[in-house]
């Protein structure tokens, strides 16, 4: 891999071992949140009981636990770049008693498993975060079964998604941050049209298939998504400590004023959109 990409991996495996204590917190939340696109990856893949899967950037877990518990003789190797977040992992799967899984921290662009592994690859949100994305679904398919499912999640455009404007606009428009550049990891770099699919389909899948997916964060307060963005969310956590205090006081007044602006009877439910691409082996 190029030393670039090796340098944004490293970074962003700091970055998600530092904010695992902030999912583990909000891992409710947010899981309630981003069910929907588990949900849809997991009707999409038409699991066998006996099938090995892999979960790849699982995080905290999901959706290779629902996968799990739902194999009866199958199991499922859970991967993300993050220790820390994959000891979460094990925490909520010992907690919920599944026991056909297993974790391995490892990078998606160097996948320790033989090719012609797994009969199912899930990828909940990962592939905005991969430096390289198509060597990242080059991996995947090398490690599919001929005849294997792969499904995967990412963010629609930032219009469908207030969820992450409402703060990462405010603080673009108060602090004027320099755009990234567009093949950089970041929300909506997945965004475009059929742009997985094209991944998709030069990796040698086939059967592609890409459908849009809505969901809800149920803050209920503003206060509520104020502590959880900026206690999960590294881009927002970096930006803001850049700042000093009369700024970031503005900041947060003005996200509280959009939310409530969009919810004015104080029940904050944000409308998120997702699109999730299927592909075969």
């Amino acid at each position: 891999m190029e030393q670039v990409l090796e340098q944004i991996r490293d970074q962003q495996k700091d970055a998600w071992n530092k904010f695992s204590p902030g999912w583990k917190k909000w891992d409710e939340l947010t899981m309630d949140f981003l069910q929907p696109m588990g949900d849809e990856i997991i009707r999409a893949l038409h699991l066998k009981e006996n099938d090995v899967v892999l979960d790849v950037a699982a995080g905290t877990g999901e959706p290779g636990l629902t996968i799990a518990s739902k194999l009866k003789n199958g199991r499922v190797v859970i991967t993300d770049l993050a220790e820390h977040m994959l000891e979460i992992a094990r925490e909520n799967a010992a907690r919920r008693g599944i026991q056909n899984v297993e974790t391995v921290a490892c990078d998606v662009c160097e996948l320790p498993f033989a090719d012609n592994t797994f009969d199912a690859i899930s990828c909940r949100f990962g592939f905005m975060f991969f430096p390289d994305m198509q060597l990242a679904a080059n991996e995947m398919v090398r490690v599919l079964k001929p005849g294997g499912r792969m499904a995967t999640s990412v963010w629609n455009v930032p219009e469908k998604n207030f969820w992450v404007t409402a703060i990462m606009g405010t603080i673009n428009r108060n602090m004027e941050l320099p755009p990234p550049p567009p093949d950089a990891p970041g929300m909506f770099r997945c965004a475009k049209d059929q742009l997985i699919a094209g991944l998709f389909e030069k990796a040698g899948l086939k059967n592609i298939s890409q459908k849009e997916i809505t969901g809800k964060l149920n803050c209920k307060t503003t206060d509520v998504y104020w502590n959880m963005m900026t206690e999960i969310g590294a881009p927002i956590v970096a930006a803001l400590s850049k700042c000093d205090d009369a700024m970031k006081e503005k900041i947060k007044r003005e996200v509280f004023e959009a939310v409530n602006q969009k919810y004015p009877s104080g029940d904050v439910m944000i409308e998120s959109s997702a699109l999730v691409i299927y592909g075969e082996k």
